[in-house]
This record gives C-alpha cells, sequence and structure tokens, in this order.
C-alpha cells in the first residue's frame, strides 16, 4: 500500500512540476527581457533603428514582429516600398524619447524589441500602414494576432506594399534570391 501512495505522490509532483514549466514558458514569452528608454538617432531601413540611452550606450535595434522592404546597400538595389517604409518609419520615431521592449536579442547582436511612442506600438502601426508584414514565422502572444490582423486589414485595403498585388515579394524571399 505504501508503494502506492510513493508512486501516485511522484506522480502528482511530476504533474506539478510539468505545469509549472508550461506557466513559465508561457509567461517568458509575453514578457520582455527588459524595458528601456532612448532616443531614436538614426533610421536604418523599415525594420531597423539606432538608439542612444540617457546615460550614453548606443542600442541596434531590429524591430520585433515585422519585415519591411529592404532598401539599397552599396550595389545590391533595394525592393519597391524599401525607402518608403524607412521614410514612414523616420516620420514615426526620427529623434523622438521612446520606451524600447527589449524581446530578444538576433544573430546580429541587434536588441529585438517593440518601440513605444507614449502608448502607441510603433511596429504595429508600420504593419497597419502597409510598410512592413507580419513577420508570422518570429511572433508570439501577445503580439501575433493583433499583428496578423493588422497585416490582413492592411492587404484588404491595398495600403503601401499591397499595391504590389502578386508582384509582391517577401523581404525573406528577397534577401534569400539576392545573396544578402
Amino acid at each position: 500500500m505504501k508503494k502506492v501512495a510513493v508512486s501516485h505522490h511522484k506522480s502528482l509532483l511530476l504533474l506539478i512540476l510539468v505545469a509549472l514549466l508550461i506557466i513559465c514558458a508561457t509567461a517568458s514569452q509575453a514578457a520582455p527581457i527588459r524595458t528601456i528608454t532612448a532616443t531614436i538617432t538614426k533610421i536604418t531601413d523599415g525594420d531597423t533603428v539606432q538608439a542612444v540611452t540617457p546615460e550614453g550606450t548606443k542600442l541596434k535595434v531590429r524591430l520585433y514582429g515585422i519585415d519591411a522592404p529592404e532598401t539599397a546597400k552599396g550595389k545590391i538595389p533595394g525592393e519597391p516600398f524599401g525607402n518608403d517604409a524607412r521614410d514612414y518609419l523616420t516620420s514615426l520615431v526620427s529623434h523622438q524619447t521612446v520606451r524600447v521592449e527589449i524581446r530578444d536579442i538576433d544573430r546580429y547582436r541587434r536588441m529585438v524589441a517593440i518601440i513605444w511612442l507614449n502608448e502607441r506600438n510603433v511596429n504595429l502601426e508600420m504593419v497597419s500602414a502597409g510598410m512592413a508584414e507580419a513577420y508570422g514565422e518570429y511572433l508570439k502572444q501577445p503580439y501575433r494576432a493583433p499583428f496578423l490582423q493588422a497585416e490582413k486589414e492592411a492587404k484588404t485595403q491595398g495600403k503601401g506594399i499591397w499595391t504590389q498585388g502578386d508582384r509582391y515579394e517577401r523581404p525573406s524571399q528577397f534577401r534569400r534570391r539576392i545573396g544578402s
């Protein structure tokens, strides 16, 4: 009888441990690594900016959950709407003090973040304006559903990149095709 009780307790303990691991994994998807305040100093393209913290730390920030058309880089041509996306992002955040909600660090050592201008989610605004697509391959909750919905609406309304119809090429496909 004692062995059955011990076995039952071990099973219950294991079940509780698994549940806690699932809860922690889910919470880590929603919680940013860190949130900092910074001033945007340069817009590299439609999904990458440079910023400086009040302490003088320089940051390179990739906007989380979006992929904007590529701009020309040296001899490599840009995509249609690449400059438009960069210019739109410039109009939103250039020289603005923003909240940078760091979600990840990418392989190029950039902060991958949601940029907040007051209560405005700049990343989501880029998608809503048709200046970037929702990067579904990397989107997690709580951002996945609103970003995909914003893309669907921008596409339906034929905004920005979506005016190209069937000629539209995803930035990720463009990068693979040109080898960058």
